[in-house]
């Protein structure tokens, strides 16, 4: 059978464009080619919180004994009991901590007839208590970890917690 010319030009032409079609489209491996990197993935990523600023270091370091003329800075990590002047020397003072742990205190202050608790909880927390010779009072909440102001007629005790578990604590006496 025998087609007519242009039949026999279009099957050519498809022939041809079928053939360049294959070849453009699909990609030959030779043995020795290396193979290809593998694509990235997306890989999660770990998360690292931004570092805490450190407590400021306390003048006193650790030294208990440090307060025992009513005017120190330390840092305390577990429960302890200070004695120091009281106001207008009425006599001896107790502060004892009862309670330390990351961003918390707790504490009682004795002088004579009275007595005063303090407590916190939460980064930056604390408790101002003003110890005078008729009365004590506390305050507590957010804190400034810097020595507190001298008062005249009283004893200033500040606790702030420390994320680390590590309260400051300042006694300023007038």
């Amino acid at each position: 059978m025998r087609r007519s010319r242009p039949t026999r030009t279009l099957l050519t032409a498809l022939t041809a464009l079928t053939a360049l079609t294959t070849t453009a489209c699909g990609a030959t491996r030779q043995p020795n080619d290396a193979e290809p990197p593998p694509a990235p993935r997306n890989r999660p990523t770990t998360f690292h919180p931004a570092p805490q600023p450190s407590s400021p270091s306390p003048a006193d370091g650790t030294d208990v004994g440090a307060c025992t003329d009513g005017n120190c800075e330390i840092a305390v990590t577990e429960p302890v009991t200070i004695r120091f002047p009281a106001p207008d020397d009425v006599g001896r003072a107790t502060l004892s901590v009862t309670k330390v742990g990351p961003n918390e205190i707790e504490y009682v202050v004795k002088s004579g007839n009275n007595r005063s608790t303090g407590g916190a909880e939460g980064p930056g927390q604390g408790c101002l208590t003003y110890l005078r010779d008729r009365g004590s009072g506390n305050s507590c909440g957010a804190l400034d970890p810097t020595r507190p102001t001298p008062r005249p007629g009283a004893v200033v005790i500040q606790a702030t917690t420390g994320a680390d578990g590590t309260a400051l604590l300042h006694i300023v006496s007038p």
